[in-house]
């Protein structure tokens, strides 16, 4: 791994972890562009490492607000809407892996991401703030959140869409989003490094050189926090259907890739 290609991996990690294009989808794209094949889980974990000290700098606030006071509504929010994620990824492991190699699934589950932020689009501005949260409303985001561990499916513009659906005005629609990141990103990092210690002992310690590891995770932290600001000032003006053209687009290409060249990349 050199130090350009953790950058960019960073970079992508960063940006499309918040930004509603998925990072799953897009890491197995760079991947296959770059020709890389070989597992990286440790490098996989620092860029999530990376994106979610992200989420700490923009959410300081709330975040240090549910600290402070733990028992209130949000924090039962947050831990029932994540509890789907986790009975799925814990349950369904094996399988969610073997998505990651279908290109065509990918494309499809990047048209389905593009259709649901037209969706996203189109509901109007409600005046749901975080305290009319309710039981409901925080297991109906959790189980949309679930599906979208499918590599394609992004998590934060499928999450945010349906705080929308459930009535949430669109600042907490997103804010509510990137905080559930929190959870989401910490329980894909423990299924990488339960994962990783699964491997044999020399895969264990065949750990990347530091240099490319603080790269990516600065990258991904510093991508990260650009993509969390831009987002939380797009949601407000509706404008998530120009990432639908880039999906559509996107998908399009490697569909034409497989059909004309039976591979993808």
């Amino acid at each position: 791994m050199g130090f350009l290609e953790a950058v960019i991996l960073g970079i992508i990690q960063g940006f499309t972890e918040f930004l509603p294009i998925s990072s799953s989808g897009h890491l197995i794209v760079a991947r296959r562009l770059f020709g890389i094949e070989e597992p990286m889980l440790a490098f996989d974990i620092i860029m999530h490492l990376g994106s979610l000290v992200a989420v700490f700098v923009v959410f300081w606030k709330n975040i240090f607000e549910l600290i402070k006071k733990p028992f209130q509504n949000m924090t039962y929010m947050i831990i029932i809407a994540t509890i789907p994620a986790v009975i799925v990824g814990l349950l369904f492991q094996d399988q969610i892996e073997v998505l990651f190699e279908a290109g065509i699934f990918l494309a499809l589950c990047f048209i389905i991401t593009g259709l649901v932020l037209l969706y996203s689009d189109s509901i109007r501005n409600n005046e749901k703030s975080d305290e009319d949260m309710r039981l409901p409303d925080a297991l109906f985001i959790g189980c949309v959140q679930a599906i979208a561990i499918a590599p394609g499916i992004s998590r934060s513009g499928s999450t945010i869409a349906a705080g929308l659906h459930r009535g949430f005005s669109r600042e907490t629609a997103a804010r509510f989003s990137f905080l559930l990141s929190i959870p989401a990103i910490l329980g894909a990092a423990v299924l990488m490094i339960m994962e990783m210690f699964g491997e044999s002992e020399s895969a264990l310690w065949a750990l990347p050189d530091t240099g490319p590891l603080v790269l990516a995770f600065l990258a991904a932290m510093l991508s990260g926090y650009l993509a969390i600001r831009f987002m939380l000032n797009l949601i407000k003006k509706c404008k998530l259907r120009y990432f639908s053209i880039y999906l559509f687009a996107l998908a399009g290409f490697i569909l034409v890739d497989i059909f004309l060249t039976h591979r993808f990349f």
